[in-house]
């Protein structure tokens, strides 16, 4: 049933795989993926497509009708970097690198694309396809993306709720990607992944002389370092159910080592199960820093930020990819549905709203998001992806689109509505002063 779609994407392998080596050597940060997004462009216009790009930020979709009425599923590919200086192909300007191997997406989505113009690859499917790509998954560049928002061109720091929000999925029934990863697994997909929220508080304090009048200044970074000991000490009531992490790090420490440090800022992520657990969490940790800031004199200025959803896979989706997958891997090379993994993906704000699906696909060595990240077998990952894509497309569009039909009555996600979502999404949202010192001498503190 597969070997008309699997022939057509391997009839492209060539230009998949130069596209993969073309991409790794152009990496972008999220929203500047220009060169990335004219690449890919050019691609699809040879394929014969006609495409809808998102104007004010990279990226661009195109439907495929079969012709009869159905579902429309969405396929993402991802565009972007992340900072990963020392990684062999970063950019020596801005130190881009695809050290997480979104560029496999692409040049494996140019493969489904291909795959889909194929002369008589759609005779018996119904509904359409949405192939998708997007901007800005990795949460970097907070600064950057935080002008864009102030500017109007954004609402959300990352592509996919981006989308979501424009109302540009809001026809999708089904979404889908597949990720590159490295070892143990050729093809892995966990029950879903964490959730965050993107913090960063600034400390504002005194400056004076460190060594002939410290006692007139009020120090920002034991405030800071206070602060870090406090959320540490509140690791301990973290629920293993909950999968809960935290990491922060401080990216201004003070200007000069002779002046009592009078402004500090600590960048942060939480990360948990579900929306309500990283809540409660953020707001201890915002407490633990404005009680430290208080402690000190301080000021300190919180700006939190929602940042991805928890990711849910959807089980039948999981368990489709999974019968495509055997085609290529061996039972024992793969691992479906068995962990909850503790990283976070944009998907997860499609998760909540749109039955979904995010696989893995081995083809990398080294640790992801870092220099060592590299791809090793090229063809796993960008064309054997695309062949397992279009064969769970296929499963789900023929006979009426009998299993998409499943997939949509049984679906199992948390909000009813993106509007729904996008409420919940931003209640963890926060600026404003973590202590008001008052005139009587007391002291405030608003979490």
């Amino acid at each position: 049933m597969y070997q008309k779609l699997f022939d057509a994407v391997e009839a492209y392998k060539d230009v998949i795989l130069k596209a993969e080596r073309d991409l790794n050597s152009m990496p972008e940060l999220g929203f500047r993926e220009w060169k990335t997004h004219g690449y890919m462009k050019a691609r699809f216009e040879e394929l014969g497509y006609e495409l809808t790009e998102l104007g004010n930020i990279p990226g661009f979709y195109t439907d495929v009708d079969t012709g009869r009425p159905g579902p429309k599923i969405v396929v993402f590919a991802e565009l972007d970097g992340l900072p990963c200086p020392g990684h062999p192909f970063a950019d020596p300007e801005t130190n881009a690198a695809h050290a997480c191997g979104h560029h496999c997406q692409c040049a494996g989505l140019i493969g489904v694309a291909a795959a889909l113009k194929a002369q008589g690859v759609l005779d018996e499917m119904s509904g359409s396809v949405r192939l998708f790509v997007v901007p800005a998954e990795e949460g970097v560049s907070a600064a950057y993306r935080e002008e864009l928002k102030k500017s109007g061109k954004v609402r959300y720091f990352a592509g996919k709720s981006e989308v979501l929000y424009r109302g540009l999925l809001d026809d999708v029934d089904i979404a889908m990607m597949v990720h590159l990863r490295a070892k143990p697994y050729k093809m892995s997909c966990p029950k879903g992944t964490n959730g965050n929220v993107r913090k960063k508080a600034t400390f504002i304090g005194k400056s004076a002389h460190a060594g002939g009048s410290p006692h007139k200044g009020i120090n920002a970074l034991y405030a800071a370092t206070t602060a870090l000991s406090a959320a540490n000490a509140i690791r301990e009531t973290f629920q293993e159910k909950d999968t809960v992490r935290m990491h922060p790090i401080i990216t201004k420490g003070g200007n000069v080592v002779n002046a009592i440090p009078d402004e500090v800022v600590v960048e942060n992520m939480i990360r948990g199960a579900d929306y309500e657990v990283v809540g409660q969490i953020n707001r201890k940790i915002n407490r633990a820093f404005a009680g430290s800031a208080a402690a000190m004199g301080c000021r300190v200025y919180f700006e939190d930020v929602s940042g991805s959803a928890p990711r849910i896979n959807d089980k039948n989706l999981m368990d489709l990819f999974h019968k495509v997958a055997l085609n290529f891997f061996k039972e024992e090379e793969m691992e479906f549905d068995k962990i909850w993994g503790k990283s976070s993906s944009d998907m997860g704000d499609i998760c909540n709203v749109i039955p979904s699906v995010h696989p893995y696909i081995g083809g990398a060595e080294g640790i992801g998001h870092s220099a060592n990240f590299l791809v090793v077998d090229a063809y796993t990952a960008c064309v054997t992806g695309a062949k397992i894509i279009t064969g769970v497309l296929k499963d789900l569009l023929i006979e009426d689109a009998a299993l998409a039909k499943k997939v949509i009555a049984e679906k199992k996600v948390p909000y009813a509505s993106k509007e729904e979502f996008f409420k919940a999404k931003d209640s963890l949202n926060f600026v404003g002063d973590g202590v008001v010192y008052n005139e009587d001498g007391s002291v405030t503190l608003q979490i």
